[in-house]
């Protein structure tokens, strides 16, 4: 009788173990929520690149940096998965490599999921580079985001056009990373429903500060607070 309740314990406890080591690999990939691109650094870099480099899409070894190979094989991994083509590892991309990142919750659909993802990421952007702006300021900024992605010659995703190296400042110096203000969100939600006060603009600085001498050949059409907004 004993002998059956010792192995009937043991075989509790290996299962016990099984589950909570299958947990703890579902709570590491789950804790992915994040966003990747050109610079980012890290494990959750090195284990999408392992599964890049697993897939055939990236040659070499799993660093942790993000740079030029990761970001090219990002690129052929979008492609090849029908997914939005930006370089950037965010949560549709996270999914399609299995890292289960902004999965449906309740019934709230993938569509309003991804919209209210862009409209966090826009309202970051707009606290890292105009939130001691007026109101209109911070919408401005958003509207020059949104008319990048219809530009030709930028990306054409919210993502891909924040991330794009070297392109604005909050990310280089890392305030995209703090929490988006209550008007930054209001001033993403007027940007994306069209709200444009720039009149088309793609480009923005502070004259005060910008050190770009190749900014000062873009043609001012507006200027709000202390940005000029220019094409």
């Amino acid at each position: 009788m004993k002998r059956v309740v010792f192995i009937s314990l043991s075989l509790t406890v290996i299962l016990l173990t099984i589950f909570l080591l299958n947990s703890a690999y579902l709570v590491q990939d789950v804790f992915a929520q994040e966003i990747l691109y050109w610079g980012s650094q890290g494990e959750t870099v090195r284990r999408v690149q392992q599964k890049l480099i697993n897939w055939g899409y990236l040659y070499g070894y799993a660093d942790g940096y993000f740079g030029q190979l990761t970001f090219d094989a990002v690129i052929k991994f979008q492609r090849k998965n029908g997914l939005r083509v930006d370089g950037v590892v965010g949560p549709e991309t996270f999914n399609a490599l299995g890292m289960f990142v902004g999965t449906r919750q309740g019934g709230t659909s993938r569509g309003s999921t991804t919209r209210q993802n862009e409209k966090i990421l826009l309202a970051k952007a707009i606290t890292g580079e105009a939130r001691g702006e007026p109101y209109i300021g911070q919408v401005a900024v958003g509207a020059v985001v949104l008319n990048r992605i219809r530009n030709p010659s930028f990306p054409n995703t919210i993502a891909g056009v924040i991330y794009q190296p070297g392109a604005f400042t909050a990310v280089s110096d890392g305030q995209i990373n703090l929490p988006p203000t209550q008007t930054s969100m209001r001033a993403a939600e007027d940007a994306l429903n069209g709200w444009d006060p720039t009149g088309g603009c793609i480009y923005y600085w502070n004259p005060a500060t910008a050190t770009s001498r190749w900014i000062w050949s873009r043609t001012i059409i507006r200027v709000i607070g202390k940005h000029n907004f220019g094409i």
